[in-house]
């Protein structure tokens, strides 16, 4: 007696059978896995940039302590510091602040801020986001360094 295919599977069990079971959960975790990767990615990406723009700060600030440099050498140096690393000075925003009186002891030392910021595209997650209608834009970078002047601590204001 020959058995229809239908009563042969309910037989054997070929119902049960899990062969494309991987195919389904691969491409329904591969999207979580591509954006953990890829967030990791720019995350480094963001991190190497904003050492980059803390490192500017920092050396326009030595800069602009100098008793015999202005402000404007100060962002100057900035600049060439972000062209240096690779990134678009003309993108960036610095500004160097007026000397404040720090009180040492009896007498005041005087400092000076340079702030610099830096705008960064979410270059990878905005790609993904995209597909579902989202978007991350930007972040902007900040960073700002104080240094203590090279002139001799003098009076209070």
């Amino acid at each position: 007696m020959v058995s229809s295919p239908l009563k042969r599977r309910l037989r054997t069990g070929a119902w049960r059978d899990e062969q494309g079971a991987e195919v389904i959960e691969f491409a329904l975790t591969f999207p979580l896995l591509l954006l953990v990767v890829l967030g990791i990615i720019e995350f480094g990406f963001m991190f190497q940039q904003y050492e980059v723009v803390t490192n500017a700060a920092r050396e326009g600030a030595r800069i602009a302590v100098l008793p015999t440099y202005e402000p404007d050498d100060a962002i100057t140096r900035v600049d060439q510091y972000l062209d240096a690393a690779g990134l678009d000075s003309s993108l960036a925003t610095a500004s160097v602040g007026a000397p404040v009186a720090l009180p040492v002891g009896a007498s005041c030392a005087w400092t000076i801020d340079v702030d610099v910021s830096y705008p960064h595209p979410v270059t990878f997650l905005s790609g993904i986001a995209s597909y579902f209608g989202g978007s991350w834009g930007t972040v902007t970078l900040s960073a700002s360094s104080i240094m203590r002047t090279e002139a001799s601590a003098g009076e209070c204001p």
